[in-house]
């Protein structure tokens, strides 16, 4: 397959998905062989196994690195720190999207960026929303959620200090009935603690703000 043929075919995918291509070839050879080379030559991007990116001067999509996560591991979300940023609950900007997924966990360092799943099990795979950006469609963990995670997936240990190290802010988007519901559904008794923590920082934030 000429390289002008292949972009026709698929100029307009966020994401190029070569499994997808091959589907029903009878020899997926020589198109492996071809894609091999227009890596090599600049004119794809490997985000990872079987997953690739056009190049600037043949893509038709902008790049959206929220969208590739999703499509990286199926079914997955973006949570934790990511997510925090998204919903300006911290101020810093995170470089890793970080999701979970009840897949296996894994990382993908690519020229895109640094795509990182943490295993949850299934029970727990709930609390994420799809949000559009660009024009395609990615799936980020409740303001909610992704504090809970954060916590659980880093052994439920949290204090007040915890949670000042990590600069949490703008508490009012956290729903507390939401919040406390959700530690409950984790069925592990730490996770209310934890809940109860984020509580008493957000009280603590409101009255900071009153003062000022």
């Amino acid at each position: 397959m000429k390289f002008e043929e292949f972009v026709k075919r698929v100029g307009k995918m966020p994401v190029v998905d070569i499994e997808n291509l091959l589907s029903g070839v009878s020899d997926p050879l020589p198109l492996k062989v071809q894609v091999s080379r227009w890596v090599k030559a600049g004119k794809l991007t490997q985000v990872k196994r079987g997953f690739y990116l056009l190049a600037d001067a043949y893509r038709k999509n902008d790049i959206c690195e929220p969208y590739i996560a999703s499509v990286l591991k199926v079914p997955s979300y973006i949570s934790l720190e990511k997510a925090l940023e998204y919903h300006d609950l911290i101020p810093e900007a995170v470089a890793v999207y970080t999701s979970v997924t009840t897949k296996r966990a894994g990382r993908f360092v690519s020229k895109i960026g640094v795509f990182d799943y943490r295993h949850i099990k299934s029970s727990l795979f709930w609390g994420y929303e799809s949000v559009v950006i660009n024009k395609q469609t990615t799936f980020i963990a409740l303001p909610e959620k992704a504090l809970l995670d954060l916590c659980y997936l880093n052994g439920m240990r949290i204090s007040q200090d915890y949670l000042e190290g990590l600069r949490l802010q703008n508490t009012e988007k956290i729903d507390k009935e939401r919040l406390f519901k959700s530690a409950k559904k984790f069925k592990k008794p730490g996770m209310l603690k934890v809940a109860k923590e984020i509580e008493k920082y957000m009280d603590s934030d409101t009255e900071n703000e009153k003062v000022l």
